[in-house]
């Protein structure tokens, strides 16, 4: 799979001391000096080539145009906010973790800007975060902590999707002494995004409603770890389509775990189809109300993981009997007909 790659360059401008060192049997950690840091900010993606393959046909332009309208704030090479940590690399013993030095935290909104830092020489681990702000759903928590830092969502049963794409970066530092140095601090895409689309010509479907679930909650942000505390229901954004008979739903979150069970995809014959959601890395679930005012519940499973930067399309059809249809065989389903709420959990149609 090809992927893009776009990037802006942050140039931080470390300021000269505020007074002067002793260059004469003194210790230097406590003096400050100048140096550079390079930020690039890079959107390593498929979205322009997923979109492109998956909505290739001449009736998919208005959905392909619709989801790249929706997206480009999250898949974006625009900082607006950046916090920037600079951690001891010993660990404090009371706090059992290392300590945050410097903290600094700016709003650029451009693709371009500079800053004064001023850092006593010494080793530092630095950590930077960009996009928090306006995100609606993930904050930075234990800021003051270097191991235990993270982006963390909030806790409930059932989310909304983040609003921000979310750029992070670890980088050790050890400023010298009577040295010109330059760092290169590249800032990465934490959370992903994906798009069910549903044909529901001919199927008598009177209200639909999609969520999914198989995501992290938690970040590391200095080991760069996802942690999946709990399985919340991320509730999905339903994107305005201009033709009748066809609808597309939007998550954006944090990523799936890793392939860890074997999937119909890892055998020979790759084009076999799942049977079942069971054993899924992430899912989707649809629920469809029909003419009889019954409720049913199809899942689709998918069994490769859906990774930082990434955007994934699953394409769908509505049956004349409730249940969803996807076009991809790999794709696990499992279907419960006259589903009740009691089942799963509460979902308002």
């Amino acid at each position: 799979m090809r992927f893009a790659l776009r990037y802006i360059s942050i140039l931080v401008l470390a300021a000269a001391s505020l007074f002067a060192c002793s260059l004469v049997d003194e210790d230097m950690r406590d003096c400050e000096t100048d140096y550079n840091l390079d930020y690039e900010l890079r959107l390593v993606t498929n979205i322009s080539t997923e979109i492109h393959t998956e909505l290739n046909m001449n009736t998919d332009v208005y959905i392909a145009q619709a989801l790249e309208a929706y997206l480009k704030t999250v898949f974006t090479d625009y900082a607006h906010d950046v916090d920037l940590g600079f951690y001891d690399v010993v660990r404090d013993e009371a706090a059992g973790d290392s300590l945050r030095l410097h903290h600094e935290a700016h709003i650029m909104d451009a693709n371009q800007s500079s800053y004064t830092l001023y850092i006593p020489i010494r080793r530092y681990m630095h950590l930077a975060v960009a996009n928090i702000e306006g995100n609606g759903l993930v904050t930075l928590e234990n800021g003051g902590l270097c191991h235990a830092a993270k982006l963390s969502q909030m806790i409930r049963d059932s989310i909304d999707c983040h609003r921000s794409g979310l750029f992070t970066a670890r980088q050790q530092m050890n400023i010298k002494e009577g040295q010109d140095q330059q760092f290169n601090v590249n800032l990465y895409m934490a959370n992903c995004a994906s798009s069910i689309i549903i044909d529901t010509t001919g199927s008598g479907v009177r209200d639909l409603r999609v969520v999914a679930t198989g995501f992290a909650t938690e970040f590391n942000i200095c080991d760069s770890t996802y942690q999946f505390q709990y399985t919340p229901i991320v509730k999905s954004d339903k994107i305005d389509l201009t033709e009748p008979g066809r609808l597309c739903y939007v998550t954006i979150n944090f990523p799936s775990r890793a392939l860890e069970v074997k999937s119909t995809i890892d055998s020979d014959d790759p084009f076999v189809s799942a049977e079942s959601a069971e054993g899924s890395l992430w899912r989707y679930k649809v629920y469809t109300r029909m003419g009889d005012n019954k409720v049913n519940e199809t899942v689709l499973g998918v069994f490769t993981p859906l990774k930082p930067g990434q955007f994934k399309i699953i394409k769908v059809k509505v049956l004349p009997n409730g249940a969803v249809q996807p076009d991809d065989p790999t794709i696990g389903v499992s279907i419960t007909m006259d589903w009740s709420p009691g089942l799963d959990h509460e979902v308002h149609m």
